[in-house]
């Protein structure tokens, strides 16, 4: 299989560095698979799952939130997102709670800007929860 270098952070940790088959990151047009001779490209990342398999064909996964990929000219992958969190690091009690805030606000009349801050933290906690419910039942 061919493998290409990645780096996947959140604005407070590494998730992952080294070789890769293929990352799937959530985008706006959906899930977007990368894999190894993807052309140079700048991708918007939206909450939601991220997948990752590794040269050593491991698969990781995690619960992310907004950010970008940029994939360079040599074929480098840099996943920068502000959240990105493990199934088992999740709190789901404190997922839950921000599901129900956020489905609360989302009921309430509000401005449009609010209206998409909402959904986006509705979206967010979604992602959360499903991603704790791979390893936590």
């Amino acid at each position: 299989m061919n493998t290409f270098k990645i780096k996947v952070m959140a604005s407070n940790k590494m998730f992952y560095e080294g070789d890769a088959i293929s990352i799937t990151v959530p985008s706006v047009d959906g899930q977007i698979e990368i894999m190894a001779g993807y052309e140079p490209y700048i991708i918007p990342v939206d909450p939601g799952e991220v997948i990752l398999k590794t040269a050593q064909e491991e698969e990781l996964s995690g619960a992310c939130g907004r950010g970008f990929v940029r994939v360079s000219a040599s074929g480098e992958v840099e996943v920068i997102v502000d959240t990105l969190e493990k199934p088992e690091e999740i709190d789901i009690r404190r997922a839950q709670e921000a599901m129900e805030r956020a489905q609360e606000q989302l009921r309430q009349r509000q401005s449009i800007e609010q209206f998409y801050i909402q959904r986006a933290a509705m979206a967010r906690a979604m992602s959360r929860l499903k991603e704790a419910s791979r390893v936590k039942h």
